[in-house]
C-alpha cells in the first residue's frame, strides 16, 4: 500500500461512511487536511451535575424518540445485559466496578462509552456521536446508552474534539433500579421525578502504564459481521465483551493528541466493530489508561486514544478534578 494512501482504519471507514464534520468546522475538500478543534457543545466549561429525569422501566418510543427499528434494539440489548454478567478473568474481578461503569450505545454498531464521574459524566470517542447522516452532536440530541448492569440512560454531548477523537456526554435521563439487586453501583432514583443519581464510575489514571503492561478492554462488539462480503451475517458475539492484552506504546512519530486518522496508542486486546470508545483499563489498578478507537489494517495492531490526550481534553473542559 502506498504511503500516500491513508490507512483503512475502523474509525476512518465509519468516518468516510458518515462524512463526519467536527463542530465548528466547515466541510473541506477530500484533498484538504481537516482543521479539527476542541469544542464545548453545551457552552458550559465548568462541570455541573444538574438533575436527572427519571425514566420508566418500560420505555416507549414517546420516551426515546427513536425510530421503530432503533427503539426495538434498545430493550434487546438491555435484556442481555440484565441477564448476563460480563465474564472477566479472576485476577481482574476486584476491579468489577470498572466493568459496571462501561456502557453500550443502544443502536446497531454504535460504540461503547465509560462513566468517569458518579454524577453521570461519560467519555467516548467523538466518532461514536455522529448520526447515520454524519450530523455532528448538538445540544438537544439525546444519545441512548445502557450500563453493563442494564440501566438505560439518555445523555447529551457537552464537549467534542475531532482531533483527539474524544467526546463527553452528560446523563440527563435514567431508569431506576431496585435496591434489592445487591450489585454495587446500581442507580437508585426512588419515587421522585428528578434526582442527582450516583452511577458506577472509573477513575482516570494519573500516569500512563509501562509498555508491555497488562490491560483489560471492555467493549461492545457489533452483531453484524462486517468482515464478510455477504450482508446480514451475524457474529454471535456477546453484547459486552472483556478481553485482555498489553499496552504496546505509542505509534512512532505520531502526536498523542492527534487521533483523527488513527489512534496513537497501541494495544493488542481483542476488539471488533463497535468497540470504539471502549475503556482500556490497567490490570493492576482498574483505572482508565485510554480508549480503544481503531485498528491498523497494515499491522493488525489495535489503536486507541492515549491517556495523555484524555487528561488534556478533560483539563481543557473544566474537569481537572477528575485527573
Amino acid at each position: 500500500m502506498s504511503s500516500s494512501v491513508p490507512r483503512l482504519t475502523r474509525s476512518r471507514v465509519k468516518a468516510l461512511a458518515t462524512q463526519i464534520v467536527p463542530l465548528g468546522q466547515m466541510p473541506t475538500a477530500p484533498s484538504e487536511a481537516p482543521q479539527q478543534s476542541t469544542t464545548t457543545v453545551s457552552g458550559e466549561r465548568a462541570p455541573g451535575t444538574g438533575s436527572i429525569t427519571q425514566l420508566p422501566q418500560d420505555l416507549t418510543r414517546s420516551h426515546t424518540g427513536l425510530s421503530k427499528p432503533d427503539h426495538a434494539l434498545l430493550p434487546k440489548k438491555q435484556a442481555w445485559l440484565t441477564r448476563n454478567a460480563v465474564s472477566v478473568p479472576q485476577g481482574f474481578a476486584r476491579h468489577s466496578a470498572a466493568v459496571e461503569a462501561t456502557l453500550v450505545f443502544g443502536q446497531e454498531e454504535a460504540g461503547t462509552a465509560v462513566c468517569i464521574a458518579s454524577d453521570g459524566l461519560l467519555l467516548t470517542c467523538s466518532h461514536c456521536c455522529v448520526d447515520e447522516e454524519g450530523n455532528r452532536p448538538g445540544r438537544s440530541k439525546i444519545h441512548w446508552l445502557i450500563f453493563s448492569t442494564g440501566t438505560v440512560v439518555g445523555a447529551k454531548c457537552i464537549a467534542w474534539d475531532g482531533r483527539r477523537d474524544l467526546a463527553l456526554l452528560r446523563i440527563v435521563k435514567a431508569q431506576p433500579q431496585d435496591d434489592d439487586v445487591g450489585r454495587r453501583g446500581r442507580l437508585l432514583l426512588g419515587g421522585c421525578d428528578q434526582t442527582d443519581g450516583q452511577f458506577p464510575s472509573v477513575k482516570v489514571a494519573t500516569d500512563p502504564i509501562a509498555v508491555g503492561s497488562k490491560m483489560m478492554c471492555v467493549g461492545h462488539p457489533g452483531s453484524e459481521d462486517l468482515e464478510t462480503e455477504e450482508a446480514g451475517v451475524k457474529t454471535g458475539y456477546d453484547v459486552l465483551h472483556a478481553s485482555t492484552g498489553r499496552f504496546r506504546g505509542h505509534a512512532e512519530g505520531q502526536d498523542v493528541q492527534d487521533n483523527s486518522e488513527i489512534g496513537a496508542l497501541m494495544h493488542d486486546c481483542w476488539t471488533y466493530w463497535g468497540h470504539s470508545g471502549a475503556p482500556l483499563l490497567a490490570w493492576t489498578t482498574g483505572q482508565l489508561v485510554g480508549l480503544h478507537s481503531s485498528w491498523d489494517d497494515e499491522t493488525a495492531m489495535r489503536r486507541g486514544v492515549a491517556l495523555e490526550a484524555v487528561r488534556e481534553f478533560l483539563q481543557e473542559h473544566g474537569f481537572a478534578h477528575l485527573i
